[in-house]
Protein backbone atom coordinates (compact mmCIF):
# COMPACT_ATOMS: atom_id res chain seq x y z
CA UNK A 1 0.00 0.00 0.00
CA UNK A 2 1.55 3.24 -1.14
CA UNK A 3 2.45 5.93 2.11
CA UNK A 4 3.18 9.03 1.46
CA UNK A 5 6.58 10.63 3.21
CA UNK A 6 7.09 14.22 4.13
CA UNK A 7 10.60 15.21 5.10
CA UNK A 8 11.71 18.50 7.11
CA UNK A 9 14.93 20.59 7.45
CA UNK A 10 16.81 18.94 4.62
CA UNK A 11 20.06 20.35 3.70
CA UNK A 12 19.52 23.05 0.44
CA UNK A 13 22.88 21.32 -0.68
CA UNK A 14 21.31 17.58 -0.87
CA UNK A 15 17.97 19.20 -2.41
CA UNK A 16 19.87 20.90 -4.92
CA UNK A 17 21.37 17.57 -5.57
CA UNK A 18 18.26 15.58 -5.88
CA UNK A 19 17.03 18.16 -8.70
CA UNK A 20 19.99 18.18 -10.40
CA UNK A 21 20.11 14.33 -10.55
CA UNK A 22 16.40 14.26 -11.60
CA UNK A 23 17.01 16.96 -14.22
CA UNK A 24 19.69 14.31 -15.47
CA UNK A 25 17.48 11.67 -15.39
CA UNK A 26 14.56 13.24 -17.26
CA UNK A 27 12.23 13.17 -14.02
CA UNK A 28 10.84 14.79 -11.26
CA UNK A 29 12.28 15.53 -8.23
CA UNK A 30 9.37 13.62 -6.48
CA UNK A 31 10.00 10.59 -9.30
CA UNK A 32 14.05 10.69 -8.09
CA UNK A 33 13.14 10.56 -4.17
CA UNK A 34 11.17 8.20 -5.03
CA UNK A 35 14.11 6.29 -7.19
CA UNK A 36 16.70 7.27 -4.65
CA UNK A 37 14.49 5.06 -1.64
CA UNK A 38 13.82 2.33 -3.88
CA UNK A 39 17.01 2.06 -4.85
CA UNK A 40 18.20 2.03 -0.74
CA UNK A 41 15.11 0.38 0.50
CA UNK A 42 13.24 -1.43 -1.92
CA UNK A 43 12.91 -4.31 -4.69
CA UNK A 44 13.65 -7.82 -4.43
CA UNK A 45 17.53 -7.03 -5.77
CA UNK A 46 17.93 -5.31 -2.23
CA UNK A 47 16.65 -8.19 -0.16
CA UNK A 48 19.16 -10.66 -2.12
CA UNK A 49 21.89 -8.12 -1.04
CA UNK A 50 20.81 -8.39 2.46
CA UNK A 51 21.24 -12.05 2.61
CA UNK A 52 24.48 -11.99 0.71
CA UNK A 53 25.44 -9.03 3.31
CA UNK A 54 24.52 -11.57 6.39
CA UNK A 55 26.16 -14.36 5.53
CA UNK A 56 29.89 -12.84 4.27
CA UNK A 57 29.30 -11.16 8.17
CA UNK A 58 28.89 -14.70 9.35
CA UNK A 59 32.06 -15.85 7.38
CA UNK A 60 34.38 -13.34 8.58
CA UNK A 61 33.04 -13.56 12.43
CA UNK A 62 33.81 -17.14 11.87
CA UNK A 63 36.95 -16.76 10.70
CA UNK A 64 38.08 -14.12 13.44
CA UNK A 65 36.79 -15.95 16.46
CA UNK A 66 33.07 -14.13 16.40
CA UNK A 67 34.45 -10.63 15.27
CA UNK A 68 33.42 -8.85 12.35
CA UNK A 69 37.25 -7.30 12.49
CA UNK A 70 40.40 -9.21 13.37
CA UNK A 71 41.84 -8.81 16.73
CA UNK A 72 44.36 -5.33 16.97
CA UNK A 73 46.87 -8.54 17.82
CA UNK A 74 46.68 -10.26 14.65
CA UNK A 75 46.61 -6.67 12.59
CA UNK A 76 50.19 -5.30 14.57
CA UNK A 77 51.51 -9.28 13.77
CA UNK A 78 50.78 -9.25 10.24
CA UNK A 79 51.94 -5.40 9.59
CA UNK A 80 55.19 -6.49 11.69
CA UNK A 81 55.53 -9.72 9.23
CA UNK A 82 55.19 -7.79 6.15
CA UNK A 83 58.27 -5.74 6.82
Amino acid sequence: MPANLHVRNVDDEIIANIKRRASENGRSAEAEHRAALEQVFGGPDKAEWFRRAAALRERIAEQNGGRLTPGSEVLIREDRDSR
